[in-house]
């Protein structure tokens, strides 16, 4: 598990970095997407991870790894958003953006760590493939919860799909770095 620890915050770094310099080019304009637009970014990027595991010809030269980057970042957008709620105007600056990202990250990676240990790391036997599968899932999931209106009988909330997103994207982008020639 301590492996599994430093890779986890090694990805989370990377996707930290690129959320801190998007915050310095573009400041916080994506305050003002509500839900359901986050959830529509991150069903495109599964989408597109998809299509390329499927597709053998690549017509864009972007691979996995900065579409599963953007799943993450996108999550994470997402449980600021359902936190502070959504904003008519950029309200943010950087370093509170960086600090909420740093806490929700946090929260995210304590969720992963309980549900390892009680999975036993089963994700390690798993395919990137599968991985994105999960996501996907997760996505029309939510998407069926934001057309409820947030209401649920049984299942758990939007953030916990939120959550688990982020931790298939860092166990594919775990595994992705383990096979650097996929």
């Amino acid at each position: 598990m301590q492996n599994t620890s430093e890779q986890y915050d090694k990805v989370i770094q990377s996707c930290r970095d690129l959320f801190q310099k998007k915050m310095t080019d573009y400041g916080s304009a994506w305050r003002i997407l509500r839900l359901p637009s986050l959830t529509d970014q991150i069903f495109i990027k599964a989408q597109r991870i998809r299509g390329l595991q499927e597709n053998e010809v690549r017509k864009v030269d972007e691979g996995e790894r900065s579409e599963f980057i953007g799943i993450i970042n996108y999550s994470i957008m997402a449980l600021i958003q359902l936190e502070l709620g959504v904003a008519d105007q950029p309200d943010l600056s950087t370093k509170n953006a960086v600090r909420l990202f740093d806490q929700h990250t946090a929260a995210t990676k304590s969720l992963m760590e309980k549900k390892n240990h009680d999975y036993g790391e089963a994700w390690r036997e798993m395919r990137v493939s599968s991985l994105t599968d999960l996501i996907l899932q997760k996505l029309l999931r939510v998407k069926q919860i934001e057309d409820n209106k947030g209401k649920t009988l049984v299942s758990e909330g939007i953030d916990a799909n939120y959550q688990d997103m982020v931790n298939y994207a860092i166990f594919a982008m775990i595994h992705l770095n383990e096979s650097p020639q996929v």
